[in-house]
């Protein structure tokens, strides 16, 4: 699994024009939005991983983690993470998980991320979404497990 992490001060989604998903944290502080993409070797423990160490990242002000902070976390999937560019110009998404494989791992994700006590957020597994986002920093970070 593959999340794209990136500490925010508000980020929204929105679906056919409706918003289904926002994270606004407390004035002064940060969220984080997290992109997930998932292959075919993936699975429930590497998505309980990948949660534990999204949550406990520490890449919020003072060194702290989301954990630390009670940051809030909005999720989306975004199978294009796994695109393979090393060849010509056009991305091979073959290393992308199917549905029936992805979107379960996706939601074990978000639910691992609930478990350890994070406000979540998502948008809708496999849906043309508009993510709207303030990036703050800016920090991204591309976590692999």
């Amino acid at each position: 699994m593959r999340a794209l992490v990136q500490r925010v001060t508000s980020a929204s989604v929105r679906v056919d024009g409706d918003e289904v998903g926002r994270i606004t944290p407390p004035a002064g502080g940060h969220g984080l939005l997290v992109l997930v993409g998932v292959t075919h070797t993936d699975d429930e423990a590497k998505a309980a991983l990948l949660a534990k160490k999204v949550w406990t990242m520490r890449i919020l002000e003072n060194e702290q983690s989301a954990a630390d902070l009670d940051a809030p976390v909005l999720v989306a999937s975004q199978f294009t993470l796994m695109a393979d560019t090393r060849r010509g110009r056009r991305p091979s998404w073959s290393a992308a998980a199917p549905r029936p494989v992805a979107e379960p791992l996706v939601d074990e994700f978000t639910g691992a991320l609930r478990e350890l006590g994070a406000t979540v957020e998502t948008g809708v597994f496999g849906e043309h979404m508009e993510i709207s986002l303030v990036n703050d920093g800016p920090v991204t970070l591309l976590i692999d497990v």
